[in-house]
């Protein structure tokens, strides 16, 4: 794996590293996770309350619900 030279704030650098031991990773898996999160094109990502109700009305009409919007914004 190729290695990159970074000059960070040595109080970040701290920081840093007494989080990556309290939480079992390394600084420089975080430095990656980061990098690959915002070099990354975001995902259209539904929420996961859509996921969980995906497919529970396919036998609802869609025709009632509508008809009472368009009542409510006319």
């Amino acid at each position: 794996m190729p290695k990159l030279t970074l000059s960070v704030n040595q109080a970040v650098i701290s920081r840093a590293k007494r989080y990556a031991g309290r939480t079992g990773v390394s600084v420089s898996r975080m430095v990656e996770a980061y990098l690959a999160s915002v070099s990354e094109p975001p995902q259209a990502q539904e929420p996961p309350i859509l996921h969980s109700l995906r497919g529970t009305l396919r036998k609802a009409d869609g025709g009632d619900y509508r008809d009472y919007l368009a009542g409510k914004y006319r």
